[in-house]
């Protein structure tokens, strides 16, 4: 993030300070070994014991957002499915408050904004710093509240590797709270919209077929490859070295464009085209290597879960746009509405 710092104008610095600040202790911008200690413990968070315990619990989350919809003539699936399942699950996982959530949401919004935006500007650097310091003001309190009163919740594991010295300091503790926050429902979100506007595109048959858990599980992996929700990651080049003719420079940001290596037609038999029993699927959506999305056993069962229950409940809901607006954003990849009508 330093690096980011150092290609804005003079002017511009102070503002961004705050986020490079925070930003600069998340792991996923770290190298080796303080990444790998960080890694380490969010490893231990997300484990496959932990998945299959919330696996009722997110099913019920996402009935509910089901039959709250379900009344409804009309409804943005966006804003009544998509966006609400994700922050209610690690929301749920953090031990905060549903009463808390939205507010949550709007802080990750205006990061998501900073992140993607192809020209930053005051406007957006400013609602970004105003976002990460007031999570970090939120989880300040939060963290109080679990040092007079340990919970069964992420914050309080969290708490605790910060006492064993997992975690360094107060900065490394606030900065986490924030990346998994953030990290746990921004990809998720995107991936059940993109998910829901491919599959309902498809016969009613084949959404049908798709109630068993396997053939689901397939599905979704290819929604993630064919419509990559993190379109591409940026890096800094530790070194100059010379690839496809192009000479990069020590010190330069580069962005990798994962969507396009998920339509590499190289790797990928017809690339372009969904196919939904797609077995031979190792795709870049999730990441790759040491960076590999730590909560991404967490996306696929929300998107697999909230689908099967959406397509048992609402069979024969219909998208009213063919062409949805998207997110405005160079990272990531969804749609911003998703109108549809749930009598037909």
């Amino acid at each position: 993030m330093k690096a980011f710092s150092d290609l804005l104008p003079p002017e511009l610095r102070p503002v961004a300070e705050p986020i490079v600040r925070n930003m600069s202790s998340w792991a996923l911008q770290m190298d080796p070994p303080t990444h790998t200690r960080l890694r380490a413990l969010l490893n231990q968070a997300f484990t496959p014991r932990l998945m299959q315990e919330l696996q009722p619990r997110i099913g019920e989350i996402a009935a509910e957002l089901i039959e709250q919809l379900a009344s409804q003539p009309e409804v943005d699936l966006v804003k009544a499915l998509a966006e609400p399942l994700p922050i209610a699950v690690i929301g749920e996982l953090l031990g905060l408050a549903p009463s808390e959530w939205p507010l949550l949401k709007s802080w990750s919004t205006a990061l998501v904004t900073f992140l993607g935006t192809p020209r930053v500007t005051v406007e957006i650097l400013q609602q970004a710093a105003h976002a990460i310091s007031s999570m970090e003001d939120f989880f300040r309190v939060e963290l109080q509240k679990r040092r007079a009163a340990p919970r069964q919740d992420l914050l309080s594991n969290l708490l605790q590797a910060s006492e064993r010295g997992t975690i360094l300091g107060e900065q490394e503790l606030l900065s986490t709270c924030c990346m998994v926050l953030f990290g746990g429902h921004e990809t998720t979100t995107n991936l059940i919209g993109n998910a829901i506007r491919h599959l309902y595109a498809q016969p009613v048959e084949v959404r049908q077929s798709l109630q068993q858990s396997a053939k689901m599980s397939v599905a979704v992996e290819e929604i993630m490859r064919f419509e990559s929700p993190v379109q591409r990651m940026g890096r800094l080049v530790t070194e100059d070295f010379a690839l496809h003719g192009q000479t990069l420079c020590k010190g330069q940001r580069v962005f990798l464009m994962l969507g396009s290596a998920n339509r590499d037609s190289a790797h990928f038999a017809d690339a372009d085209q969904l196919v939904l029993d797609r077995r031979e699927n190792r795709h870049l959506g999730f990441g790759f290597g040491s960076h590999y999305c730590v909560g991404a056993a967490l996306g696929r069962m929300e998107t697999a879960l909230c689908l099967s229950r959406l397509f048992a409940r609402i069979p024969s809901l219909k998208l009213i746009e063919k062409e949805p607006q998207w997110v405005p954003n160079a990272t990531v990849r969804g749609p911003a509405s998703l109108l549809a009508t749930t009598h037909v």
